[in-house]
């Protein structure tokens, strides 16, 4: 038989109020909340899935379960980040992230209103390639991948794919012009 967590992390339909699920984001809240009073990157290291070689996250800093970030070297996470990582979030290296930006894996049942009655949900992998800059205040959404060289503005709303080498920005977020 298929695990809720199993379903979580294969992208399928499961309940959040599982007491596996809700057993690790207990433990992750209390890295999460050791971090945030100490700054300390040993702590980041045990609640990420990964993290290379001189990347650093500010405080305030908050995300669901911790071992699905993987962040990769020579990248920057500023201060009151919210990552919701139901599903995998790769930062790739030398990523510069904005205050108070949101990655936000988790997604709703649209049509069927008994699953979200339900509190069914489901999660999509979010993916930033190497060397992006999301300004302050970016939100990105679930199953999006944002190429490399690319440059979201503060305040965007990411709702889909943004190729590499471009400046996009807006709600929705949509490509300005090539860099």
């Amino acid at each position: 038989m298929i695990t809720e967590k199993q379903k979580m992390t294969t992208g399928l339909l499961y309940k959040d109020s599982d007491p596996e699920l809700v057993a690790e984001r207990l433990a992750a809240q209390q890295l999460v909340d050791e971090f945030n009073a100490t700054r300390s990157g040993a702590v980041i290291s045990r609640l990420f899935g990964s993290i290379g070689e001189g990347s650093w996250v500010m405080p305030r800093f908050q995300c669901d379960y911790g071992y699905q970030i993987h962040m990769g070297s020579n990248s920057f996470l500023n201060y009151d980040a919210i990552l919701m990582d139901c599903a995998t979030i790769t930062i790739g290296d030398d990523v510069s992230i904005g205050p108070r930006v949101q990655l936000l894996t988790a997604l709703h049942p649209v049509e069927d209103h008994e699953a979200r009655r339900q509190r069914f949900e489901s999660a999509a992998p979010i993916t930033i390639g190497d060397n992006v800059w999301l300004g302050g205040g970016v939100i990105v959404c679930a199953g999006v991948t944002i190429g490399s060289d690319a440059v979201i503005g503060a305040g965007s709303v990411v709702t889909r794919d943004i190729p590499p080498r471009v400046l996009a920005v807006g709600n929705p977020c949509k490509v300005i012009r090539e860099l």
